[in-house]
């Protein structure tokens, strides 16, 4: 149990950290309304590349920035095929004149390259991974909702369990949001595009926020049964963030370790994504 005089008056300065927050986010909004993501093959189509190098120097970086570099898209996805010699390239639309400048430029990297596959990806399909998308997100908020709402039922008599519920999902909208604002700015000025890697990083942030969260929750429902209905709700609330915040931060420390590694020795492909967890979890 954390004494009194040890304890920080996080909850007593609530409004410093609202307004740091209220900064953050809409700075966030007014960068998406001003110029909004910047989509990727995966949503708006394009070309599917599958290539078998011989050389094992030439890697998934190598692909990356011979693609990149050359401006034939800025942001080309690439993951390894069937094999670790195999490697799938998504870029945006080019011609075919395009495309022969491409294997040349490939073939000046690796002159055993060979090319397996050469599709185009209709925007059709890639409407319908964004709709996918966007109701896997809010498929997950209302799932969150019902759970903590169920979850913290027994601790409504000064706080009802639905209000457990949103404060929840506004906590996770909050971090969702910094992230969609950086990756507006960086798509604006960068030219960083967002596809389905970063779909993915959102929904890893949403579970990592709530679960966060939850921890505090689960901490102020057992101080509320300590304390019974007529204790003073700001003191425990306080008190329960002071017992969890050694924990919140340890934990989020320990995976910024990690995500930072990766981010700075991983591969290419990856860095746009583990930036997206970064950002998340930090501000989390």
């Amino acid at each position: 149990m954390i004494n009194k005089i040890n304890m920080l008056n996080i909850i007593q300065k609530r409004n410093w950290w609202f307004a740091f927050s209220g900064i953050l986010v809409v700075a966030s909004i007014i960068a998406l309304l001003l110029w909004g993501l910047k989509p990727s093959i995966d949503f708006t189509g394009g070309n599917l590349l599958e290539v078998k190098v011989s050389n094992p120097e030439v890697n998934q970086t190598v692909l990356y920035n011979t693609i990149k570099d050359n401006g034939f898209d800025n942001n080309p996805v690439i993951q390894t095929s069937s094999t670790e010699d195999r490697y799938l390239i998504r870029l945006k639309s080019i011609d075919e004149v395009a495309h022969q400048e491409l294997l040349t430029k490939l073939m000046e990297k690796d002159s055993g390259i060979e090319e397996l596959r050469y599709e185009f990806i209709g925007s059709v399909i890639g409407q319908e991974l964004k709709s996918k998308a966007f109701y896997a997100i809010i498929l997950v908020i209302v799932a969150i909702i019902l759970y903590v709402a169920w979850a913290f039922r027994k601790v409504s008599s000064q706080v009802s369990s639905w209000s457990y519920g949103f404060i929840a999902v506004v906590a996770l909208l909050h971090d969702i949001l910094v992230v969609l604002g950086l990756f507006a700015i960086l798509g604006n000025f960068m030219q960083v595009e967002v596809g389905l890697p970063f779909v993915a990083a959102l929904l890893t942030i949403l579970g990592y926020s709530v679960n966060d969260t939850i921890v505090v929750f689960d901490r102020i429902r057992e101080n509320l049964h300590k304390k019974g209905k007529h204790g003073d709700f700001e003191e425990t609330v306080n008190l329960s963030v002071n017992e969890t915040l050694a924990r919140s931060i340890n934990t989020s420390l320990t995976t910024l370790i990690v995500l930072f590694m990766v981010f700075f020795l991983g591969g290419a492909t990856l860095k746009f994504f583990i930036l997206a967890l970064i950002v998340g979890i930090a501000v989390g």
